[in-house]
């Protein structure tokens, strides 16, 4: 059915709203957003001025995910291992946090947009802590949106901290052997309260995880393209919905088409 749309639409005729709204759209889509440096450098620009534009995207993309009614969008926004870029770069995106989240804070409180934060926020500068503190505060009350941002991430990290947790339990007593399921990891993890991904998008061209969401991911369906994130738009983003949803999810089980 899906197919058939879009060959009455024509090869390659632009997506619309309309179009992916005629299907279920993905509940939480998580993104990866490379490419900042190399668009940069192709233009000839210092590494930052990159981050900027990404920054513009994400508004952007978090204003449409909203209009489309994705649940959940989460954001690759600085790894635990970024911290092994230039001071100057780190210092820089460290910034961006407080910049996005003090000027687009209004816009987010109007649209209904919630903000979460996953990551080692204790280890980043005071100013950044403080700027998510008080996004997270101000959005805390709204039921539309919920914008995750994973700064300073990283899933090994993650699990681990999960795993030693779990340990800890067990060890006092809170925590049997046995009760240690699927869910019950889950619910150690960062993420807790949060659907899996259904789909994960990865701008620039590269074809890894990059350490995010390892245990999250198991049965997410995955979007790659070679656009670069600051040169990323509405309509990439339907896109890879539109691709998401002619796939087949069977979970492992057996195709019901």
């Amino acid at each position: 059915m899906f197919n058939k749309m879009r060959k009455n639409k024509g090869e390659g005729a632009p997506l619309t709203k309309e179009d992916v709204l005629r299907y279920p759209v993905p509940n939480h889509v998580a993104i990866i957003m490379d490419g900042n440096g190399r668009w940069a450098k192709k233009r000839a620009l210092p590494r930052v001025a990159g981050h900027y534009e990404g920054m513009q995207v994400v508004r952007k993309i978090t204003r449409f995910a909203n209009e489309l009614g994705v649940r959940v969008l989460s954001l690759y926004a600085f790894s635990t291992e970024n911290w092994k870029r230039p001071k100057s770069e780190v210092d820089y995106l460290m910034k961006l946090p407080e910049q996005f989240l003090t000027t687009f804070l209004p816009e987010l409180v109007a649209e209904n947009v919630k903000v979460q934060v996953i990551g080692r926020t204790d280890e980043l500068p005071d100013h950044t802590r403080q700027a998510v503190g008080r996004a997270i505060h101000e959005t805390s009350g709204n039921t539309g949106l919920i914008l995750n941002f994973a700064l300073n991430y990283g899933s090994r990290a993650e699990i681990t901290a999960a795993v030693q947790q779990i340990a800890k339990d067990v060890q006092r007593g809170a925590l049997a052997p046995e009760d240690i399921t699927e869910p019950l990891i889950s619910s150690y993890l960062m993420t807790d309260g949060l659907d899996d991904p259904d789909l994960l998008i990865r701008t620039s061209g590269e074809i890894r995880l990059s350490n995010f969401m390892l245990w999250q991911l198991a049965y997410t369906e995955f979007w790659f393209t070679d656009v670069l994130w600051p040169d990323f738009t509405e309509q990439h983003f339907l896109q890879a919905i539109a691709a998401y949803q002619r796939r087949d999810r069977r979970f492992g089980g057996v195709s019901a088409r």
